[in-house]
């Protein structure tokens, strides 16, 4: 019988259609395209992008040359842009302002067919360094409330290139789904004095059933009521509420389970297309006691249709205790 279940933190409800459950092996794997041998982010067409803001390159290293081992240059046709001034106005009942922010690109290696799944740790480590350098920077900058780092691998996750690379934008609002996750978590810390995500952390570790990873200092676990199938959320055991804030060890350890887990994804699934997303707690607000900074992982595998878009309804036709088990059973 299928199932309701109620996220604890934004208190949205998902179905878990148990009558059609569905195993890794019943999702088709993408349609591989073709592969490009070189594309603009490979190493030798640094000329083809914007200058570089940051990159990781030895001690004498010439800019936007080869040599590098990570890349981050602005977006070549970016969704908003860092000049201007905000300059909010109405129209009647409607709200505007100018299209003001931060568009960037983190090429993630020079080689077109790497990932993060395969890198070495300490690669994957320079990835998460440059994320968390960038965004102390643009926290710097007062016209900026957030900044949302995403990736998208694969076509239908909505990658344009294949070359293995993440982006960040950063905004003068607070995009609405962190909001959502701030308001729940501050009613939650409201109720209990306790952050939600700790509990949860507490309870994944002691009942075990949806928890995949706990290694190092960070945990992998598929959430209680996930919007999709092997949806699953990796967040640090010891309570952090701003990604920036993470030291350098911190952020090695998170390579090693980032890889480990994407590992296993791969694995179990077929190497699917798939997103991801940090949520940190907003750049210019005192840093709050309620928030616990998190990775969002969602392998795309499954399509969003009129029932889900006209109701806020999610179905899910994987229990996420057997998504756990299988990524589980998928370790190297």
């Amino acid at each position: 019988m299928s199932e309701l279940r109620k996220d604890p933190i934004v208190g949205r409800w998902v179905i878990i259609a148990a009558d059609r459950a569905r195993r890794p092996s019943d999702f088709e794997p993408e349609p591989a395209r073709p592969r490009l041998t070189s594309c603009a982010f490979c190493a030798g067409h640094e000329d083809t992008t914007p200058p570089e803001i940051l990159a990781g390159r030895p001690p004498g290293g010439v800019p936007n040359g080869p040599g590098w081992t990570f890349r981050v240059v602005a977006n070549k046709f970016p969704a908003l842009r860092i000049e201007g001034d905000l300059e909010p106005s109405g129209e009647g009942l409607f709200d505007r302002m100018n299209g003001v922010g931060a568009h960037e690109v983190v090429i993630e290696s020079p080689e077109h067919t790497a990932s993060l799944a395969t890198m070495s740790v300490d690669a994957v480590a320079d990835v998460l360094l440059a994320f968390r350098e960038r965004v102390l920077d643009l926290k710097k900058d007062a016209r900026f409330q957030y900044v949302l780092i995403f990736k998208n691998h694969g076509e239908a996750a909505g990658a344009t290139l294949e070359h293995p690379h993440s982006q960040l934008i950063a905004t003068p609002i607070i995009p609405i789904m962190v909001g959502e996750e701030l308001a729940g978590a501050a009613t939650y810390y409201e109720m209990k004095e306790r952050c939600v995500w700790c509990d949860i952390l507490r309870q994944e570790r002691r009942s075990r059933r949806r928890l995949v990873l706990d290694a190092d200092g960070f945990a992998a676990l598929v959430p209680f009521a996930p919007r999709f199938p092997f949806e699953t959320w990796i967040l640090p055991a010891r309570h952090r509420s701003a990604f920036e804030e993470s030291g350098v060890d911190e952020l090695r350890a998170l390579a090693g389970v980032l890889r480990d887990f994407l590992g296993r994804m791969n694995r179990a699934l077929n190497d699917p297309p798939f997103n991801f997303m940090l949520h940190s707690a907003p750049l210019q607000e005192p840093t709050p006691d309620h928030f616990h900074w998190h990775l969002e992982i969602i392998p795309k595998l499954t399509r969003v249709a009129g029932f889900e878009w006209g109701s806020g309804f999610f179905i899910n036709p994987v229990a996420p205790e057997d998504a756990a088990a299988a990524l589980r059973e998928a370790g190297g």
